[in-house]
């Protein structure tokens, strides 16, 4: 009997995001809009964008005891996220700071902070919640040697959803364990690295496979995304709608693909699935606050 539908490991930063009439180039000042402070962090954001959407979610992730650190805890708490998993003290708060520019696209650079001290031990120590969930959900802004304890502390039968960013190297043990592998175009190439041979998506997705996921899916934008598995390489249609801000929006796809295969679905409805909730989230400004409830995705 599980306990939660999803445990999300991974980050959880304050984002501090400026409204640029365009991102500056090398040694230039651009003036932007006032500075708006909200909760965020990849982990952080897919828990709270699965928790949105009905499911019964936990977060296990490290925060400052500080006031970023109270920001995430409430914004958690207030989407249903179970809080259980998240540590506090150690270092502050991690930070991200956000450019946004007229057309929702994003630069985005991390300063990692607690998230940092995120601990293969503080894996081991929660042993509980990797028993109780049937799918755990994690990413690289913690330590890549924690993301491995993660891997080697999943319970038989629970489901691995990886999303590299930001993107490196992995070792073969973690490779083996995603099902799916979840890449963006830039996080493909860096793990594909000197295999990346190919301008195709398609190729990608299966160049990827052969390194040892069960399954792939590399999301394309705008343009969809693809799934590849033994079944072979489909592609998943995008949602047509206008864009206000993406700074999230990767996440919430993650969260909502983790979340239907944990209650059942295959991955290409999976996937079909969180590209509808992925594109109702560029609708609107900010992480958290842009994430949709699964009566608001329905509607789209």
């Amino acid at each position: 009997m599980y306990d939660y539908d999803l445990l999300v490991v991974g980050s959880a930063n304050a984002d501090l995001v400026i409204g640029v009439e365009r991102r500056p180039g090398a040694g230039e000042t651009v003036l932007g809009s006032e500075l708006a402070v909200h909760p965020g962090g990849k982990g952080a954001n897919q828990a709270v964008a699965a928790a949105r959407l009905g499911a019964d979610t936990a977060l296990l992730a490290r925060v400052g005891d500080d006031a970023h650190g109270r920001l995430l805890l409430s914004s958690l708490r207030a989407a249903g996220v179970d809080t259980v998993g998240v540590l506090v003290g150690g270092a502050p708060t991690g930070v991200a700071l956000i450019t946004v520019d007229p057309s929702g696209d994003n630069s985005i650079v991390v300063s990692p902070g607690a998230n940092a001290r995120l601990a293969p031990e503080d894996i081991r120590a929660a042993g509980s919640l990797f028993h109780a969930s049937r799918v755990v959900s994690a990413q690289l802004e913690i330590p890549l040697e924690t993301v491995v304890e993660v891997v080697r502390s999943l319970a038989p039968g629970s489901r691995l959803v990886l999303n590299p960013s930001p993107p490196r190297p992995l070792p073969r043990e973690v490779l083996d364990a995603c099902d799916p592998l979840i890449v963006n175009e830039h996080e493909a190439r860096v793990v594909l690295g000197d295999a990346c041979v190919s301008e195709l998506p398609e190729d990608w997705a299966r160049l990827l496979l052969a390194k040892g996921p069960r399954s792939v899916v590399v999301t394309l934008g705008a343009r969809g995304a693809l799934v590849a598995s033994a079944s072979g390489v489909f592609r998943v249609a995008s949602v047509e709608v206008e864009a206000v801000d993406t700074t999230g929006a990767g996440d919430a796809f993650t969260a909502a693909l983790a979340f239907r295969l944990a209650t059942g679905a295959d991955l290409p409805e999976a996937a079909a699935y969180a590209a509808r909730v992925g594109a109702a989230a560029v609708t609107k400004r900010g992480a958290q606050e842009s994430y949709p409830t699964a009566g608001e995705v329905d509607a789209l």
